[in-house]
């Protein structure tokens, strides 16, 4: 996904190579602007959409547009995953803000109307990214939404303390029509100046678990001690 804010640090030129370079390794990219990649999983033709505030990315801040994108995409194929790089960023934002969130001044996106809009639209799993800490997990019209999934990795970039040290890989079955099957949570952390490794404390589960249960309520995805994702009860 190049929906984020790195993606254009060496401007045009470094943003096209990029992708070239992404395509020449048989990888493919989504995030820029108009772009939906279909892939498929066996039989089963599956798009993916990245989204960011920049202008070098679909806009998470134009909702009405961001939702015309994904009903695009849910014409063109049977499962859609949105990603996103969204919301303020440090050690104190693991709670996801009602309205518009900022960060130095930039307008990091209304991220629940976002998510809640893309699953409107026809978007199956909504994982989001940037604010550098794991939040909150919402279950909204049988949909998962993680609206952030903290720092997996990064060699001497990161504080190695608090919730910023905190991550988790995610995993979610769906089936051919993006209907839920199971998912989990493992908990990873930063050691060594910033290498993932699993996390024998397990903090990830306790921090969304908590967080979830704060920001959405009943719409709160369970975690059990295992990290197994539960929906809500109905």
């Amino acid at each position: 996904n190049l929906a984020n804010n790195h993606s254009f640090d060496y401007g045009q030129s470094g943003f096209d190579q990029t992708r070239r370079a992404l395509r020449k390794a048989g990888l493919a990219i989504t995030g820029p602007p108009g772009v939906i990649t279909v892939m498929r999983a066996g039989a089963v033709r599956v798009a993916l959409v990245g989204f960011s505030s920049y202008a070098w990315s679909n806009d998470l801040t134009d909702v009405p547009a961001a939702r015309r994108l994904v009903r695009k995409a849910a014409g063109r194929a049977d499962v859609v995953i949105v990603t996103f790089h969204g919301g303020a960023e440090g050690p104190d934002e693991t709670n996801v803000d009602p309205g518009t969130e900022y960060f130095l001044g930039e307008n990091r996106g209304d991220l629940t109307r976002f998510s809640r809009a893309v699953v409107d639209a026809g978007a199956d799993l909504v994982v989001g990214h940037g604010p550098h800490v794991l939040r909150g997990m919402e279950w909204y019209r049988g949909r998962l939404i993680a609206y952030s999934m903290g720092n997996f990795g990064g060699y001497k970039a990161f504080s190695l303390g608090g919730p910023l040290s905190v991550g988790g890989v995610l995993r979610v079955t769906l089936r051919g029509d993006g209907t839920w099957v199971k998912g989990e949570l493992e908990p990873t952390r930063l050691v060594g100046g910033g290498i993932p490794a699993l996390d024998p404390a397990e903090r990830a589960l306790g921090l969304v678990r908590e967080v979830s249960k704060e920001d959405f309520g009943r719409r709160a995805m369970r975690i059990s001690v295992a990290g197994r994702l539960r929906p809500p009860a109905a």
